[in-house]
């Protein structure tokens, strides 16, 4: 379950590791520029509330680094990742601040919409790349801190992905594979690597996923009415019949398979490289799953930054100011890739030195080559509770078609709590 552990804290914890902003000010005004520098006006003290340990001494050498450039403070906050919301929310009730503050993407964005600065007009928004801005009512309301991304990561000794472009080359491939006595595709036993993944591409693929999502909420669609599910089943189908049992399968066990040569494709993210970069052998890339003739990655933002709409003007131009620096700078710019290591979610920020499948979901953000990830917006709990037991099901009864696994997702999903 180690390994678990650290995937939730990139994927979903990810998004906790990277909720790190908030603050309070003082006095003074400037509009800071892109990098602010020594002899600038002095702006506002703010502070940075952060969740995660992990960054906490990155951070800390941020906050020394703006001051030394910009003559500005910033006071790192901490909290235990676990309490975050719940101190957010508690200092935002009593009027307190923050001025700056991170959350989480999906449900929890528009949960606390009420207090975000729209931040459309502001120049460091501009470079957000394609997809990736976060709009609430037309208006940009956050700044994202980084971007993840999954697919099918292959060993590019074993697959071809020009070879693999719909679901007849998809189960001629895993046959083939199976016939050489290789795992073609491996998903694992753990609830989004079993199911809560690779569902949220028939989502991602609706014209509006979100209003989907809202209309199954409501009962009004079914996915098992709905073509690009229904060709989902049976791809869980053929994943069933001719590649391992994934309840056989766990996370540490998928990524050793992968690489040893013993499985050809599983379906993981970028955060899965760090499972690899002990074994020199493997040569791994990134692909679209190609339902429906998709050929984009999955790549979404765990985390946005905003500002607080009730700090006091002098608050809000020194909130706007340390952006600026942040994603302006030289200085900034090399913070974020090199000292954070996120994944750039700006056209103007490049991350050299990226690994292949980091930098294969790079290139697709840059590029918009990108579909979203639907699933921050599923009901809370839903694919732990709810999906992953019917998914489980599924891969336990093999004489279960994959039209009757999506009518049992379809009668769960209507009887989970909705918030």
């Amino acid at each position: 379950m180690t390994k678990i552990k650290r995937f939730i804290s990139i994927t979903i914890t990810s998004v906790m590791l990277l909720t790190i902003l908030s603050a309070c000010g003082g006095n003074n005004t400037d509009k800071g520029g892109s990098g602010g520098g020594n002899g600038a006006e002095k702006l506002p003290k703010i502070s940075l509330f952060q969740s995660k340990v992990e960054i906490a001494d990155q951070l800390e050498a941020m906050a020394k680094k703006y001051k030394e450039e910009t003559g500005n403070e910033i006071d790192v906050w901490g909290s235990a990742g676990d309490n975050y919301l719940t101190q957010l929310q508690a200092k935002l009730n009593a009027g307190e601040g923050p001025t700056i503050f991170g959350v989480q993407t999906g449900a929890e964005t528009t949960k606390l919409q009420s207090y975000y600065y729209d931040m459309s007009n502001e120049s460091y928004v501009k470079n957000i790349a394609p997809n990736m801005e976060v709009k609430i009512d037309g208006k940009i309301v956050g700044v994202p801190t980084g971007v993840e991304g999954f697919g099918f990561v292959y060993n590019k000794a074993l697959v071809d992905p020009a070879k693999i472009t719909d679901l007849a080359s998809f189960k001629a491939f895993l046959e083939e594979s199976k016939s050489k006595g290789i795992n073609g595709f491996s998903l694992s036993q753990e609830a989004y690597f079993l199911i809560g993944h690779i569902i949220n591409t028939p989502f991602a693929l609706q014209q509006d996923p979100l209003a989907f999502i809202d209309k199954l909420n409501k009962g009004e669609v079914k996915m098992a009415d709905t073509k690009e599910f229904q060709e989902f089943g049976q791809y869980m189908e053929a994943i069933r019949e001719l590649a391992k049992n994934p309840l056989e399968v766990t996370y540490d066990k998928q990524m050793g398979d992968f690489a040893t040569g013993k499985t050809a494709i599983v379906h993981q993210g970028n955060w899965s490289y760090g499972m690899l970069q002990d074994y020199k052998d493997i040569d791994a890339g990134m692909m679209a799953m190609p339902l429906a003739g998709n050929t984009k990655l999955a790549v979404g933002i765990p985390a946005i930054w905003v500002i607080n709409n009730k700090a006091s003007a002098d608050q809000i131009k020194a909130a706007n100011a340390f952006f600026e620096w942040l994603y302006n700078s030289e200085t900034g710019k090399n913070i974020i890739v090199n000292e954070f290591k996120f994944i750039p979610a700006m056209t103007n920020i490049e991350a050299k030195n990226l690994d292949p499948l980091s930098k294969a979901v790079s290139e697709a953000t840059v590029s918009g080559n990108t579909i979203p990830w639907a699933l921050t917006y599923f009901p809370q709990g839903i694919i732990q509770n709810d999906l992953a037991p019917v998914a489980q099901e599924f891969f336990l009864t093999p004489s279960m078609t994959g039209d009757q696994l999506l009518k049992k997702l379809d009668e769960v999903w209507a009887k989970a709590p909705k918030q």
